[in-house]
């Protein structure tokens, strides 16, 4: 049973997975969110507060940490801090601001042999994974083009300053750039962005649009569309679109996942199926890696890679 600690609420904790599972327990936390810190009083009441990440870190109970750090511009820190103290990290994206940051991470993790990984969950849902599986059956050919969208809502209480959660391009779009990469297998050889801030008024540095245009290993081209214009009245937090063509067929995704399609050559096959049979859970496949050392359906290679190129991307960014 692995001990887990839980430092920061500006993401997706994981303390609702947590309760009941049978490989880890909360057994400490930090810097939560007063609606989180009553949630472990009542399903965690054993797990011990502490007023500071340093003082939780001291706790030898506490095996792996899961970071969603107050303010996302400190994490790579953070991350390190906790590397150093020998536990290991699932972190929340983006877990680091720069390609340098994200390669010292990497570097600690080896030299403390402790396992990093950061939330990777776009993959895992459905109809994503199927999509993966349907292009690595080589059913669609070779893979010529892929587009992703990838939007949520402007509320007014999104942060001004991109330090705060990685902003438009490193929050939003990683989730637009891993569609694109572990649903097609290419890694991206060439990426740039164009930014914009349509739209809006006295907000900072929160950009409200952005542009991602790759080149993939195999010569493909492929777009990713950006942006804060989703809409409650669509009855999803978020809106998503994925498509793949190859020289034999094309799959895509839209409606935030609730309309698919798969063409090849001359035959509709019409929405895909079996969508019921579950991907592989993500925390199931993190404690079996740390526990284990269960080999991940996506290396950490695969996983990173679409960090690496939103950084990338985003050092290069121009703001129109």
């Amino acid at each position: 049973m692995l001990g887990v600690g839980l430092y920061g609420s500006n993401g997706h904790q994981i303390h609702y997975q947590l309760t009941g599972h049978t490989r880890a327990r909360i057994v400490a936390h930090a810097a939560l969110k007063d609606e989180a810190r009553a949630y472990l009083r009542e399903h965690a009441p054993e797990a011990r507060e502490y007023p500071s990440l340093e003082e939780m870190l001291a706790d030898p109970a506490v095996e792996m940490v899961s970071l969603c750090s107050p303010v996302r511009a400190t994490q790579a820190d953070e991350t390190i801090q906790a590397l150093r103290a020998g536990r290991h990290v699932y972190a929340e994206k983006p877990c680091a601001f720069t390609e340098e940051e994200l390669d010292l991470i990497l570097t600690v993790s080896r030299e403390e042999n402790r396992y990093f990984r950061q939330m990777s969950g776009t993959i895992y849902g459905q109809p994503y994974w199927k999509i993966r599986e349907i292009v690595r059956s080589g059913v669609l050919g070779e893979i010529v083009q892929a587009f992703s969208q990838k939007s949520y809502p402007n509320h007014a209480s999104r942060p001004h300053d991109e330090a705060i959660d990685g902003g438009l391009v490193r929050q939003v779009g990683i989730h637009a750039v891993r569609f694109i990469t572990q649903c097609t297998g290419l890694e991206i050889q060439d990426i740039h962005c164009l930014e914009s801030q349509v739209g809006l008024k006295d907000r900072g540095d929160l950009r409200s649009t952005a542009n991602l245009s790759m080149a993939l290993s195999n010569g493909a081209l492929a777009q990713s569309v950006l942006n804060y214009a989703n809409q409650p009245g669509l009855g999803t937090w978020g809106y998503e679109i994925v498509r793949v063509w190859g020289t034999k067929g094309f799959v895509e995704s839209t409606d935030a996942g609730r309309r698919t399609r798969l063409v090849v050559g001359e035959r509709d096959l019409g929405p895909l199926t079996e969508l019921e049979a579950s991907a592989p859970d993500e925390l199931d496949v993190l404690f079996a890696r740390i526990l284990d050392g269960t080999p991940e359906p996506l290396s950490a290679d695969e996983e990173l890679h679409p960090t690496r190129m939103i950084l990338r991307a985003k050092s290069r960014a121009r703001l129109i």
